[in-house]
Protein backbone atom coordinates (compact mmCIF):
# COMPACT_ATOMS: atom_id res chain seq x y z
CA UNK A 1 0.00 0.00 0.00
CA UNK A 2 1.47 3.53 -1.13
CA UNK A 3 -0.27 6.63 0.00
CA UNK A 4 0.38 9.84 -2.63
CA UNK A 5 -0.42 12.93 -1.18
CA UNK A 6 -0.81 16.21 -3.82
CA UNK A 7 -0.92 19.48 -2.09
CA UNK A 8 -1.09 22.59 -4.92
CA UNK A 9 0.83 25.83 -2.95
CA UNK A 10 -0.69 28.82 -1.20
CA UNK A 11 -2.10 31.41 -2.20
CA UNK A 12 0.28 34.06 -4.25
CA UNK A 13 0.82 37.64 -5.21
CA UNK A 14 -0.15 38.58 -8.77
CA UNK A 15 3.32 38.93 -9.55
CA UNK A 16 6.63 39.04 -8.05
CA UNK A 17 9.46 42.17 -8.03
CA UNK A 18 11.35 40.42 -11.07
CA UNK A 19 8.62 39.97 -13.41
CA UNK A 20 8.49 35.95 -13.50
CA UNK A 21 6.30 33.83 -12.70
CA UNK A 22 8.62 31.39 -10.62
CA UNK A 23 9.61 34.19 -8.33
CA UNK A 24 5.70 34.88 -7.12
CA UNK A 25 5.69 34.42 -2.94
CA UNK A 26 3.03 33.48 -0.66
CA UNK A 27 0.58 36.57 0.23
CA UNK A 28 -0.80 36.97 3.30
CA UNK A 29 -3.69 34.12 2.62
CA UNK A 30 -0.92 31.91 1.77
CA UNK A 31 1.33 32.19 4.73
CA UNK A 32 -1.99 31.53 6.97
CA UNK A 33 -3.54 28.69 5.33
CA UNK A 34 -0.26 26.72 4.07
CA UNK A 35 0.56 26.33 8.07
CA UNK A 36 -3.42 25.17 8.73
CA UNK A 37 -2.83 22.28 6.12
CA UNK A 38 0.82 21.38 7.61
CA UNK A 39 -1.43 21.26 11.23
CA UNK A 40 -4.02 18.92 9.50
CA UNK A 41 -1.34 16.35 8.30
CA UNK A 42 0.46 16.06 11.32
CA UNK A 43 -3.09 15.85 13.53
CA UNK A 44 -4.00 12.88 11.17
CA UNK A 45 -0.98 11.02 10.99
CA UNK A 46 -0.54 11.88 7.23
CA UNK A 47 3.28 13.06 7.25
CA UNK A 48 5.08 11.62 4.15
CA UNK A 49 8.23 10.08 3.76
CA UNK A 50 9.71 12.16 0.97
CA UNK A 51 8.10 15.64 -0.42
CA UNK A 52 9.13 16.24 -4.09
CA UNK A 53 8.20 20.30 -4.54
CA UNK A 54 8.57 22.51 -7.68
CA UNK A 55 11.00 24.92 -7.72
CA UNK A 56 9.15 28.40 -7.56
CA UNK A 57 9.31 30.42 -5.14
CA UNK A 58 5.52 29.20 -3.87
CA UNK A 59 6.05 26.03 -3.92
CA UNK A 60 9.32 25.97 -1.82
CA UNK A 61 7.48 28.76 0.78
CA UNK A 62 4.59 26.32 0.79
CA UNK A 63 6.66 23.52 1.87
CA UNK A 64 8.60 25.18 4.54
CA UNK A 65 5.57 26.68 6.25
CA UNK A 66 3.76 23.23 5.76
CA UNK A 67 7.17 21.31 7.40
CA UNK A 68 7.18 23.51 10.65
CA UNK A 69 4.18 21.24 12.15
CA UNK A 70 5.56 17.36 11.01
CA UNK A 71 7.78 16.01 12.97
CA UNK A 72 10.13 14.89 12.46
CA UNK A 73 10.36 16.61 9.20
CA UNK A 74 10.14 15.13 5.67
CA UNK A 75 13.08 14.63 3.43
CA UNK A 76 12.37 17.26 0.35
CA UNK A 77 13.51 17.02 -3.19
CA UNK A 78 13.44 19.99 -5.33
CA UNK A 79 12.19 18.67 -9.10
CA UNK A 80 12.85 21.24 -11.79
CA UNK A 81 10.25 19.47 -13.84
CA UNK A 82 7.57 19.84 -11.45
CA UNK A 83 7.67 23.14 -12.57
CA UNK A 84 4.44 23.41 -15.33
CA UNK A 85 4.38 20.10 -15.56
CA UNK A 86 1.41 18.40 -17.33
CA UNK A 87 -0.75 15.35 -15.66
CA UNK A 88 1.65 12.67 -17.32
CA UNK A 89 4.73 14.39 -16.53
CA UNK A 90 3.92 14.68 -13.17
CA UNK A 91 2.84 10.62 -12.70
CA UNK A 92 6.27 9.76 -14.75
CA UNK A 93 8.05 12.04 -11.53
CA UNK A 94 6.00 10.04 -9.29
CA UNK A 95 6.67 6.72 -10.79
CA UNK A 96 10.75 7.42 -10.74
CA UNK A 97 10.67 7.52 -6.76
CA UNK A 98 10.85 4.12 -7.39
CA UNK A 99 14.45 4.39 -9.14
CA UNK A 100 15.95 5.29 -5.87
CA UNK A 101 17.30 2.56 -3.73
CA UNK A 102 17.06 4.64 -0.63
CA UNK A 103 13.16 4.78 -1.71
CA UNK A 104 12.25 0.94 -1.73
CA UNK A 105 10.71 1.72 1.57
CA UNK A 106 9.23 4.79 0.22
CA UNK A 107 5.58 4.60 1.50
CA UNK A 108 4.10 7.84 1.39
CA UNK A 109 5.09 10.44 -1.20
CA UNK A 110 3.33 14.47 -1.13
CA UNK A 111 3.90 16.38 -4.54
CA UNK A 112 3.35 20.04 -3.85
CA UNK A 113 2.94 21.58 -7.39
CA UNK A 114 0.90 23.57 -9.38
CA UNK A 115 -2.18 23.73 -11.34
CA UNK A 116 -3.72 23.06 -13.94
CA UNK A 117 -1.60 19.71 -13.78
CA UNK A 118 -2.07 18.67 -10.17
CA UNK A 119 -5.83 18.94 -10.87
CA UNK A 120 -5.92 16.97 -13.56
CA UNK A 121 -3.70 14.29 -11.98
CA UNK A 122 -5.79 14.39 -9.21
CA UNK A 123 -9.12 13.73 -10.94
CA UNK A 124 -7.46 11.20 -13.30
CA UNK A 125 -6.23 8.95 -10.27
CA UNK A 126 -9.39 8.45 -8.75
CA UNK A 127 -10.95 4.73 -9.13
CA UNK A 128 -12.83 5.05 -5.88
CA UNK A 129 -14.15 8.08 -3.70
CA UNK A 130 -16.56 9.53 -1.47
CA UNK A 131 -19.01 11.16 -3.52
CA UNK A 132 -19.31 14.59 -1.84
CA UNK A 133 -15.30 14.54 -1.96
CA UNK A 134 -15.15 13.37 -5.39
CA UNK A 135 -17.58 16.34 -6.95
CA UNK A 136 -15.52 18.84 -4.48
CA UNK A 137 -12.61 17.54 -6.32
CA UNK A 138 -14.12 17.93 -9.12
CA UNK A 139 -14.65 21.69 -9.40
CA UNK A 140 -11.42 22.60 -8.60
CA UNK A 141 -8.10 22.08 -6.23
CA UNK A 142 -7.76 25.70 -4.97
CA UNK A 143 -4.51 26.90 -3.35
CA UNK A 144 -3.57 24.58 -0.63
CA UNK A 145 -5.71 22.39 -1.73
CA UNK A 146 -4.81 18.90 -0.49
CA UNK A 147 -5.96 15.68 -2.25
CA UNK A 148 -4.66 12.31 -0.32
CA UNK A 149 -4.97 8.66 -2.41
CA UNK A 150 -3.53 5.67 -1.58
CA UNK A 151 -2.63 2.64 -4.03
CA UNK A 152 -2.58 -1.33 -3.35
CA UNK A 153 0.45 -1.31 -5.17
CA UNK A 154 3.66 -2.46 -4.19
CA UNK A 155 6.00 0.14 -5.91
CA UNK A 156 5.79 3.77 -7.26
CA UNK A 157 6.51 2.11 -10.70
CA UNK A 158 3.32 0.63 -10.75
CA UNK A 159 1.05 3.31 -10.30
CA UNK A 160 -1.69 4.21 -13.12
CA UNK A 161 -5.05 6.27 -13.37
CA UNK A 162 -8.04 5.12 -11.96
CA UNK A 163 -6.78 2.94 -9.60
CA UNK A 164 -6.17 5.71 -6.49
CA UNK A 165 -8.95 5.32 -3.37
CA UNK A 166 -8.93 9.33 -2.59
CA UNK A 167 -9.21 9.02 0.95
CA UNK A 168 -9.97 12.84 1.45
CA UNK A 169 -9.95 16.19 -0.05
CA UNK A 170 -8.94 18.87 2.39
CA UNK A 171 -8.79 22.80 1.99
CA UNK A 172 -8.22 25.73 4.65
CA UNK A 173 -11.98 27.05 3.57
CA UNK A 174 -13.52 23.60 4.22
CA UNK A 175 -11.17 23.17 7.61
CA UNK A 176 -12.88 26.47 8.70
CA UNK A 177 -16.61 25.54 8.06
CA UNK A 178 -15.77 22.12 9.51
CA UNK A 179 -14.86 23.93 13.13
Amino acid sequence: MRRLILLRHAKTERDSRSGQDRDRQLDARGREDAPVIGEYLAEHKLVPDLALVSPAARTRETWHLIAASLKPPPAMDIVNPLYGADPSELLQIIRMASGRSEDRTLRSMMVVAHNPGLHELALGLIGKAKAGDREALQENLPTSGLAVFTFAIETWDDITVRQGTLERYVTPRLLRENR
